[in-house]
């Protein structure tokens, strides 16, 4: 009881990096109804610009809050500058587009900074008494931060102009713009959200995995397939996909086909979901008349 218990924990702890991510791909999704597979490089890259600042001696949260403060203005100059140009292409140009973004970052990652392993701090310090049994420090941290996210995007939706001219923007743009919302400024404040929020779980996620080019490509799957579980639409959904996909990935890992298959557990939820419940637990059901 007490292994099944300590992988449950685990898993809760792994599921709330992938529910950061998995907020991330939300935001641009509400926004463009497109996924942005580009969106765990995109989070590597700034996790590395806040190693540089921290070892430049910045302190931790000021690197924190810069970080966070550039990768909204580079999610929104991306959208500004690329995405915005293919508005009225197909849907296969978005996505050779945001994969060809994927291998750029992941290719300026690696020139930059090169490919060896560096370890990142974690801000939680491990103290004696803080902390519960199975959950380190950085797990509960990393956990309230994925909370604090989730309450600050309520909050940002339900009661800011912004967040209402956004959810309007997600609903009808055209009729957005006869009331005077620029959709296009819009567009972009969502690609800068889901680049803060990227960059926020790439820092969460560094001080477990270790900081190299390649550590967002298998948590990218996960928070994927946390998205689609919990509602590709929906914010909620996507922190209960996290926590379910963590929970999930562990218990099959450990008690069915053993931890180095458990990536094919993401992928087969990315199936199922896709086949039996599209739009996820959360999720709005969108019903088009012919």
């Amino acid at each position: 009881m007490d292994a099944f218990s300590q992988q449950v924990f685990a898993g809760i702890a792994t599921g709330s990096i992938y529910a950061s991510v998995a907020l991330a791909l939300v935001m641009i999704y509400q926004t463009t109804h497109h996924v942005n597979f580009a969106q765990g490089e995109m989070a590597m890259f700034s996790t590395f610009i806040a190693w540089t600042m921290i070892q430049a001696g910045l302190p931790y949260w000021w690197a924190f809050a810069a970080t966070v403060a550039i990768s909204f203005v580079l999610g929104a100059a991306i959208e500004l500058l690329i995405m915005r140009r293919l508005k009225n292409s197909p849907v296969l140009a978005w996505v050779v587009v945001s994969i060809g973004l994927l291998v750029v970052f992941h290719s300026l990652a690696g020139w930059i900074f090169d490919y060896n392993i560096k370890s990142f701090p974690s801000p939680f310090p491990s103290v004696a008494g803080f902390g519960v049994t199975y959950l380190s420090a950085h797990d509960l941290g990393a956990i309230g931060v994925t909370f604090v996210m989730l309450a600050l995007l309520f909050v940002f939706f339900r009661f800011t102009p912004l967040g209402l001219a956004m959810r309007a923007c997600a609903q009808n743009p055209v009729s957005s713009r006869l009331v005077g919302i620029r959709v296009g400024w819009i567009l972009a404040l969502g690609w800068g959200l889901a680049g803060a929020l990227g960059a926020i779980g790439g820092m969460m996620v560094a001080p477990v995995v270790y900081l190299d080019p390649h550590m967002m490509s298998g948590v990218l799957i996960y928070a994927f397939a946390a998205a689609l579980l919990g509602g590709i639409d929906s914010p909620l959904g996507a922190v209960l996909g996290g926590f379910i996909v963590g929970v999930l990935e562990n218990l099959i890992g450990t008690y069915a086909i053993g931890t180095e298959l458990k990536l094919s557990v993401a992928l087969v939820l990315i199936v199922a979901v896709l086949t039996v419940r599209p739009s996820g637990l959360l999720g709005k059901v969108h019903v088009v008349r012919v």
